[in-house]
């Protein structure tokens, strides 16, 4: 893979086995015991899809819910095994896809802090160093030692949101995958602030892969755009452009 090049994705299709469900009765389980299990019913998720992403590069990813968009974060991160094609990344990768891994509501805000940190790959002198930016960023320092069952939902949201940025920051990875997370937050002034942290993440030189709805924010903050849609890329290109395109089927479908 070119020194330029951090993502490179060449004919990559990803298909799900839609026969495969937990929720079958026992009825329906006991006949594919007796008979054998019904025949696969597979579900084309991506098709064919190619492109690279250069060093520092921003690439939005868009489309409607169904079009494939996550699924294609996923198989870049390694989570998802795809049945074709090829996906290589070099560098480091954190994918973003939520904030609030690993909260235990058992545990303080200050325990919670340590632990999730360390999900996210840091280590204890990592968080010890980021620990008072992460903490003044909830503003939520006078109940460093409360547990988190006693946090209202949206404490428990600045507090998820400060130690994913933070940590990601501090991380400062080769490629960035993010999922639908810019603006998380509690009430608008913290998310005002969550979003210009991101902003610093996403303009921080790191090749950025960015699922959004948020239109403005892919126009705002990428170099390109890809419109997926059924699994394949419809349209790739100058991000207003491909806005302008993608707005225009929609309000041809809702005539």
């Amino acid at each position: 893979m070119k020194e330029d090049v951090r993502i490179k994705l060449k004919n990559v299709t990803k298909k799900f086995d839609l026969s495969l469900r937990d929720d079958k009765s026992a009825l329906a389980k006991t006949i594919d015991f007796l008979f054998g299990k019904s025949k696969k019913n597979d579900f084309l998720v991506l098709e064919d899809i190619s492109f690279n992403v250069k060093v520092g590069e921003n690439v939005g990813i868009i489309g409607k819910n169904g079009s494939g968009k996550s699924t294609l974060l996923r198989a870049i991160a390694g989570v998802y095994k795809i049945e074709s094609g090829s996906v290589k990344t070099r560098g480091d990768l954190v994918y973003l896809t939520g904030f609030g891994y690993g909260l235990q509501k058992k545990l303080t805000m200050k325990d919670n802090i340590f632990l999730s940190g360390s999900i996210m790959g840091l280590s204890q002198e990592d968080i010890k160093e980021k620990f008072d930016e992460i903490v003044d960023f909830t503003g939520l320092r006078k109940y460093l030692n409360t547990k988190l069952f006693k946090f209202s939902s949206g404490m428990q949201s600045r507090l998820a949101a400060s130690i994913g940025l933070h940590c990601v920051s501090h991380k400062n990875p080769d490629i960035l995958l993010v999922d639908e997370v810019i603006g998380g937050g509690a009430d608008r002034f913290f998310q005002k602030k969550a979003l210009k942290k991101m902003e610093s993440l996403l303009r921080g030189g790191s090749s950025v892969v960015l699922v959004s709805h948020s239109l403005d924010a892919i126009q705002k903050y990428c170099d390109r755009v890809f419109w997926l849609d059924d699994g394949k890329i419809v349209q790739r290109g100058n991000p207003e452009k491909v806005v302008e395109a993608y707005l225009k089927s929609i309000q041809e479908l809702s005539k």
